[in-house]
């Protein structure tokens, strides 16, 4: 037998857990964003170039100058936040989709990148927005920096955020789910004689006597 109180007991419990599931995903899709952005604003391979004028100077090539899909990942990432709040059911389990394809994506394109680093003619061309025709010359070997890692850290956990978004979606506490429907509060939530006896003289009744058979 359920003890009295069980059910009130484990309804606030349901709640806490919903509500923490909903708080995990925003800030795994906020980390996420946060990660990817920087990631792809620092420079993920240099290169030392030797100079007439001031000697040896490291070219360098950001994330977003390479891979432009990180920056864009980290964009959609904090317009899913919103749509989070303002979607509900299927639509929300498409937006996890979404947002997992997308952290997906910039995870395999980083690694990509990093398995096969650009050569120096690349390096050049992605720092300058142009089509360089030779490597600089005297040039080293283009250098990796550990930002990269970074960006496919940020990637995994979107990706994470995505999958408990589609996994918990029924659970998660939607925009307005608190409010009853229209007609349903009179039903449910006892009314205040106060209130009531204010209102029916408002209405010019008397506040003495109670409401007529079938007024409601």
């Amino acid at each position: 037998m359920t003890a009295p109180g069980d059910d009130g007991a484990a309804a606030p419990a349901a709640d806490r857990t919903d509500r923490r599931a909903l708080g995990l995903t925003v800030l795994g899709l906020l980390l996420g964003a946060g990660a990817l952005w920087g990631a792809g604003a620092a420079e993920w391979f240099v290169l030392e170039v030797p100079t007439a004028t001031r000697g040896t100077v490291e070219l360098g090539a950001t994330g977003a100058q390479l891979q432009p899909a990180v920056t864009a990942v980290a964009a959609l990432l904090v317009a899913a936040v919103a749509a989070l709040v303002a979607l509900s059911g299927i639509a929300r389990r498409v937006l996890g989709v979404l947002v997992g394809l997308a952290g997906a994506a910039a995870v395999v394109l980083t690694l990509r990148l990093v398995a096969v680093p650009p050569s120096a003619v690349e390096l050049a061309s992605a720092r300058s927005g142009l089509t360089a025709p030779n490597a600089p010359a005297g040039s080293g070997a283009v250098a990796a920096t550990p930002w990269p890692w970074l960006a496919v850290a940020g990637g995994v956990v979107a990706l994470a955020a995505a999958v408990l978004l589609v996994v918990r979606e029924p659970r998660l506490p939607r925009l307005g789910a608190r409010y009853a429907a229209p007609g349903t509060q009179a039903a449910t939530t006892p009314a205040d004689p106060d209130r009531a006896a204010w209102e029916r003289l408002d209405a010019g009744g008397d506040p003495t006597v109670g409401p007529r058979e079938g007024e409601n």
